[in-house]
């Protein structure tokens, strides 16, 4: 592992984590057993000696032993009853002899203890409540929870419930699971670093090899190919930046074959040769942006930068920037196939109307996030027009997503259909900022934007609009943009099918 790898820094970070999360459950379970223990007993004592109580008027001199001796095997402890003054009124004795002895001589100092503390004593008899405390046996020193509840009867102190139970259990028990803790530490250390090494190796791996792959195509290498095939958001991006390699490659050596193929005229390779230089230039200037993105961020990522949800961050980053990046490599492509000349248009028959209300109810989020107000006004509901549905599709898609970047919060975006000669006029005008009359025939341009700041959120690609143009010149198509009154007015034509 390098000294600066994120392999080393995932590692260290996971087994520090993992470590420090091991010894604190140890430790407290280590502190706090025996103190956890003492206070679900002293629970369990009381409600059971509560019941016990509830049901103490009822038992007669025959049956109240066999309640007693229920009471010790249920609970594991020793109970007696004493005279309102402490005296010994009722005892269970065990079976075994030995047992006998030791523990009637533990309820008998246990007794004789709770008499002589007067205070302890004047508790009970002056509150009539229930106290609980421990007793250390004078001679064993085995800790013992004793519990003293009075029985009352009309106000007034009749019986008093004694009950003693051994705490010696549970401190052998925490003094062996001590030592057990001793040997999982070990353990759990051991396999924390095991662990640690796997999950740092699984996760740096595939990030080093998406940051070798990402520098390759911001050298503009786009043979490179990123190995990564999990079903993750890594794998995703893997993909991603495959395709999109794939995809740059493509259209780099589609751009070169055409340069090769326009040198047989001196004028027109010249105009040629400015027309590529340009597109190189400004393919250069979109992709520079997201290509130095992704590497810094993959970089990041390498280093170990990001920490906990930040390393989610930095990979939505890296894929946002991926796919702005393929949308920009398939509009060059569509633009390239739409420009060659050769494209064929696919001409069917279909109805304006219902088409646009398909059409718009997609960027209903975009419209809601703005506040945006939607009008659409026709006078015909049954037209049918002719055309390549899928292309016009792209320039209605085109257009309504630019009106709705260039159109302010709460303001109107208006779609209308209007019946002319033989066609149909659609208009799309949306209230904002007027297009300056040096813009209004440039914007149609590849690449170029009104825009001149830079700002992502106003910017798309800068090819819809020249999409949009040869789209409309293959259709024959009367189209345009002209400033209104109330801001930005785009419209084109389709012909008729008349029924």
């Amino acid at each position: 592992m390098k000294k600066h790898g994120i392999t080393l820094k995932l590692f260290t970070i996971t087994v520090v984590f993992l470590f420090m999360f091991i010894s604190a459950v140890i430790l407290i379970q280590s502190l706090f057993f025996e103190k956890f223990y003492v206070t679900q007993k002293t629970k369990e004592l009381k409600t059971n000696v509560e019941k016990f109580k509830a049901n103490y008027n009822n038992y007669t001199p025959n049956n109240i032993f066999n309640a007693m001796s229920d009471f010790e095997d249920k609970n594991n402890a020793k109970i007696a009853i004493l005279e309102n003054n402490g005296t010994l009124k009722l005892i269970q004795q065990p079976l075994v002899k030995e047992k006998q002895s030791r523990d009637s001589e533990t309820m008998m100092l246990a007794i004789n203890n709770w008499i002589s503390s007067l205070e302890n004593y004047f508790d009970v008899l002056s509150t009539k409540k229930t106290i609980v405390y421990t007793f250390k046996h004078p001679s064993l020193y085995t800790d013992n929870l004793v519990l003293v509840s009075p029985v009352l009867a009309n106000g007034e102190i009749k019986d008093i419930v004694f009950v003693l139970s051994t705490l010696q259990p549970v401190g052998e028990a925490a003094s062996i699971t001590r030592k057990y803790y001793i040997y999982v530490y070990i353990a759990a250390v051991i396999l924390i670093a095991i662990l640690s090494l796997i999950y740092s190796k699984m996760i740096s791996k595939p990030l080093i090899s998406l940051n070798s792959t990402a520098s390759k195509i911001a050298e503009l290498d786009f043979s490179a190919k990123c190995p990564v095939n999990s079903n993750d958001e890594i794998g995703s991006l893997g993909k991603t930046l495959n395709f999109l390699s794939e995809k740059l490659g493509i259209t780099l050596n589609e751009l070169k074959t055409a340069n090769e193929n326009l040198k047989g005229d001196i004028e027109k390779e010249k105009q040629l040769e400015k027309m590529r230089k340009e597109f190189i230039a400004s393919v250069s200037h979109e992709l520079k942006s997201p290509i130095s993105v992704i590497s810094g961020f993959a970089e990041g990522l390498k280093d170990g930068i990001p920490k906990g949800d930040d390393i989610t961050y930095y990979l939505d980053v890296i894929i946002d920037e991926s796919k702005n990046m393929n949308s920009l490599v398939c509009d060059m492509l569509d633009l390239s196939q739409l420009e060659s000349g050769n494209f064929k248009l696919n001409m069917l028959g279909f109805n304006i109307t219902q088409f646009i209300n398909s059409i718009y109810k997609k960027f209903q989020n975009s419209i809601n996030d703005k506040h945006l107000k939607l009008n659409i006004s026709d006078d015909m509901s049954n037209v049918v027009v002719y055309g390549d549905p899928y292309r016009i599709e792209q320039v209605i898609n085109n257009l309504i997503s630019n009106a709705i970047r260039y159109t302010p919060h709460n303001k109107t975006i208006t779609i209308a259909l209007k019946a002319q000669e033989n066609s149909i006029l659609i208009q799309i005008e949306n209230e904002g900022s007027f297009i300056e009359k040096v813009d209004l025939d440039r914007i149609w341009d590849k690449f170029y934007k009104v825009d001149k700041s830079g700002n992502k959120h106003l910017g798309g690609t800068g090819l819809g609009l020249s999409i949009v143009k040869n789209i409309l010149y293959l259709h024959k198509s009367n189209f345009g943009v002209l400033n209104t009154d109330a801001g930005v007015c785009f419209y084109f034509t389709l012909a008729i099918i008349e029924p």
